[in-house]
């Protein structure tokens, strides 16, 4: 009896390893086939955006790209990640705004930030100039304390953004770029500090950040096929 309730509990434990390594395998078959279908649709879309952008898959230079930007694609755990990784290696095949220095650093901003950071870049993208009230309403208009853990999360977000380079208080520039000193402000009486809901200092986009926004947020333009002389227009066709 004892000898059979040993070989029994070892079938029963072999019956488990088995399903988990069977669900492991279902679980990467299913992640290949996904991958399969976002390769096959970067391209798509750069054989649609002409030679140049077909050139460049093949570039030896583009494919550390595709390498890093595919690592974090695996690992990410939600749709919308996995979608800003291929938005970016699209417009790093069919656009030359950046280096490709800059798209790596795009490509760490995925993996880094959150879904909650990309609300507040998209809010700021489409709002420029919104304070961290506004920004605050687009994300979840409740009121709550300042010492509550919704505050402490919406700092660390503008803080992380910040920090990060994507999006600055917006401040005056000089002729030749240089950022004007604000003028010092009266010394404030009250004794409470600064609300993490401030609606006086306005903040924007850096540079890097809109052209983060160019690669991650917006979908490639396909270049349109040369129309026939009877249908020619008045408007050029886009490209990417």
């Amino acid at each position: 009896m004892i000898s059979a309730s040993i070989a029994r509990w070892a079938e029963r434990d072999q019956d488990r390893t088995n399903a988990i390594f069977r669900g492991w395998l279902e679980e990467h078959q299913d992640r290949l086939r996904e991958l399969e279908a976002v390769t096959q649709k970067i391209v798509d879309q750069a054989t649609q955006a002409g030679p140049v952008a077909q050139a460049r898959l093949n570039d030896d230079k583009y494919l550390p790209l595709a390498r890093q930007g595919f690592r974090v694609w695996d690992k990410s755990e939600t749709p919308e990640k996995r979608e800003l990784v291929r938005r970016v290696l699209t417009n790093a095949a069919c656009d030359s705004l950046c280096s490709d220095d800059f798209v790596r650093r795009f490509i760490e901003w995925i993996d880094y930030y959150n879904e909650l950071h990309f609300r507040v870049i998209r809010t700021l993208f489409r709002s420029p100039f919104s304070t961290r009230s506004d920004i605050w309403g687009e994300l979840n208009n409740e009121d709550v304390r300042e010492d509550s853990s919704e505050a402490d999360l919406f700092k660390l977000l503008i803080r992380d953004l910040s920090t990060g380079g994507v999006i600055r208080q917006a401040r005056q520039t000089d002729p030749y770029g240089n950022f004007i000193k604000k003028s010092p402000r009266r010394k404030s009486t009250s004794r409470v500090m600064k609300s993490a809901f401030d609606d006086q200092d306005e903040y924007v986009l850096t540079d890097l950040g809109k052209d983060f926004v160019h690669y991650a947020l917006n979908e490639v333009v396909p270049k349109l096929p040369a129309p026939v002389p009877s249908e020619v227009r008045s408007e050029p066709a886009e490209s990417c």
